[in-house]
C-alpha cells in the first residue's frame, strides 16, 4: 500500500529517524501500520535506540497522529533485537582495594574511547558507584556513561540484610535493566567469591574478568582465590591490575610503598595472566571519586592512565578503540 493510500504510513514518512538515518521509513523503522474502529495501531522496530530515543520517538508519532483523518487513538508497540552485549566482570578477592574505583574510573574511560558502557553496581551489601559517579537516580546517565545500583534504589546508609535468593533476585533486576544500545556491561562485584559471583557467571557469562589487587601479599592471596573461582566456571581472565601501587608524597615528591611494590605483576606472571597496569595511592584520585567526579572523565595523566588500562582490557577482548571523545558532564 503507497502512502498516498495510507495516511497514517504519510504522517510516519515525515518523522526523521532518531538514528540520523533519514525518514523512518527510509530507515525501516515501520514494521506495520493499521487502523481500524479509529484506532491506530502502529509497530514501530527500535533496535538500536536508547530509551530516552524511543521515549521521543514515540512523543512524535502520538503528535503525527493527531489530525490524520481517521484516527481518533493511536496504539505504539515497538520491537527490538536483543543486543549481544560484552559483559565484564570486575572482582577482587578481599575489600578495602579500591575495585569501586577501579571498575567506575576504567567505565568512563572505555566510554571516552567510544564505547557505550553500562555500568552495573552489583556489590549488593555495599554499593559505591552512585557516591563515586555523582548518581543517585535511575537511569540518567553520567560521564557518558549509564549506571544502575541497588545503592540507587535505598537510603543511603541502609544496610541490605538480604539471603542469598534475594541478592541473585536483585541482580536480575540491574542485569536486565534497560540498557538500550550499550555494547559494554562493566560489572563491579562484591568482594570474594559468593553468592552474586556466580549468580552473575552461570546466568549472564561474562566474555572476561578484571581481578583488582593492592601489592601486598594478603591481598594477593585473596586475589589468587577470585581468579582461580572465574578460571574453574571457565571465564577468562582478561587481567589484573595493582591499585595503591606507590605514594607520591604532595609536599617533597618522594615515593614510598606502603603495600608493597610490583606484587601484582609478579603474581600475574606466574598464573599466566596478561598485568594490565598499576595506579598509585594518590590523594587526588580518592577525592575526585568521592566527589563523584572520576578522574578519568577528566584531563591529564590520571586520565591519560585509565584510558591505558581501557585500551588494554579492549586488546584483551579482541575489540578496537574508538576516536577519543571529550567528557561527559
Amino acid at each position: 500500500m503507497s502512502d498516498e493510500n495510507d495516511p497514517i504510513a504519510a504522517a510516519l514518512a515525515r518523522i526523521p529517524d532518531p538514528a540520523g538515518r533519514g525518514s523512518l521509513a527510509a530507515a525501516g523503522r515501520v514494521a506495520m501500520t493499521r487502523l481500524k474502529d479509529g484506532k491506530a495501531v502502529i509497530v514501530l522496530e527500535a533496535t538500536g535506540l536508547s530509551a530516552e530515543q524511543r521515549a521521543g520517538l514515540e512523543r512524535q508519532v502520538r503528535a503525527a497522529m493527531i489530525g490524520v483523518p481517521g484516527v481518533s487513538d493511536t496504539q505504539i508497540a515497538m520491537t527490538a533485537e536483543k543486543l549481544e552485549r560484552t559483559i565484564v566482570a570486575v572482582g577482587s578477592g578481599k575489600g578495602g582495594v579500591g575495585k569501586s574505583t577501579v571498575a567506575a574510573n576504567l567505565a568512563v574511560a572505555l566510554a571516552r574511547l567510544g564505547k557505550k558502557i553500562g555500568l552495573v553496581d552489583a556489590d549488593i551489601y555495599g554499593p559505591s558507584q552512585p557516591r563515586i559517579m555523582g548518581q543517585m537516580i535511575v537511569p540518567l546517565p553520567a560521564h557518558g556513561v549509564r549506571m544502575l545500583s541497588i545503592g540507587q534504589l535505598i537510603e543511603p546508609g541502609t544496610a541490605v540484610a538480604w539471603r542469598g535468593p534475594m541478592t541473585a533476585s536483585a541482580l536480575s533486576n540491574l542485569m536486565e535493566g534497560d540498557w538500550g544500545d550499550c555494547e559494554i556491561l562493566v560489572v563491579d562485584l562484591p568482594p570474594g567469591t559468593g553468592d552474586v559471583q556466580m549468580t552473575l557467571i552461570q546466568k549472564w557469562k561474562p566474555a572476561g574478568a578484571v581481578i583488582v589487587s593492592t601489592p601486598q601479599d594478603l591481598a594477593l592471596i585473596d586475589a589468587t582465590r577470585a581468579i582461580d573461582m572465574f578460571r574453574k566456571m571457565d571465564v577468562k581472565v582478561i587481567g589484573l591490575i595493582e591499585n595503591m601501587a606507590g605514594y607520591a608524597c604532595p609536599h617533597c615528591g618522594e615515593v614510598s610503598d606502603p603495600f608493597g611494590s610490583g606484587g601484582a605483576e609478579a603474581a600475574a606472571k606466574v598464573m599466566d595472566i596478561p598485568f594490565l597496569g598499576r595506579i598509585p595511592l594518590k590523594l587526588d584520585i580518592r577525592r575526585a571519586s568521592d566527589a563523584g567526579n572520576p578522574p578519568a572523565a577528566g584531563q591529564g595523566e590520571d586520565a591519560a592512565l585509565f584510558r591505558e588500562l581501557a585500551r588494554k582490557l579492549l586488546v584483551e577482548l579482541g575489540q578496537s578503540a574508538g576516536g577519543f571523545h571529550a567528557a561527559h558532564p
